[in-house]
């Protein structure tokens, strides 16, 4: 596959991609930096085939891998800190009473968006966000595919988001 041809795949599917990593990884500039980690992999690759059967499948593809390794990693970096003490020094960097309020605002927000879920997405993503499992537990625990847990639980973080950024 020529470079002009990965080059113009990567920039009719950029926004789509950091679209759909941002909810992996949990925030725009994570997922900026996913997609072009996607991108010089899909191009090195890419100069070596011949022919490859689906090339925007196999770029979305290594996007959802390095965003899942990339909230990995995250993940391992904040319960190494200790997640109560990562809490705490949120907690002292506010700025006071009318903070703690519009946190717990945001999550009662969050708590009732999260209810509006069908019962399976409402579980993967408790044992996601709450219980830490991967997609693979979190797959064998609801006797569903792994890509399934993933859509779920993405699934329920737009739905979040979006509650919250309805004020």
């Amino acid at each position: 596959m020529s470079p002009d041809h990965s080059l113009d795949l990567f920039l009719r599917h950029r926004k789509a991609l950091i679209d759909y990593a941002r909810p992996i990884v949990g925030d725009e500039a994570r997922a900026e930096d996913v997609v072009q980690d996607a991108w010089l992999r899909y191009a090195r690759f890419a100069e070596k085939q011949a022919f490859i059967l689906n090339p925007s499948s196999l770029l979305y593809r290594i996007v959802r891998n390095l965003a899942i390794d990339a909230h990995r990693r995250q993940s391992r970096e904040i319960n190494g800190a200790g997640a109560e003490r990562a809490l705490e020094t949120t907690a002292e960097i506010s700025a006071g009473p009318e903070t703690a309020t519009v946190h717990k605002h945001e999550l009662r927000q969050v708590m009732a968006a999260l209810k509006e879920l069908p019962e399976r997405t409402q579980r993967a993503f408790h044992l996601h966000r709450f219980d830490n499992l991967t997609y693979s537990q979190i797959a064998a625990e609801l006797g569903i595919s792994q890509g399934l847990a993933h859509s779920l639980v993405a699934s329920a973080l737009v739905h979040c988001m979006k509650r919250l950024n309805q004020k």
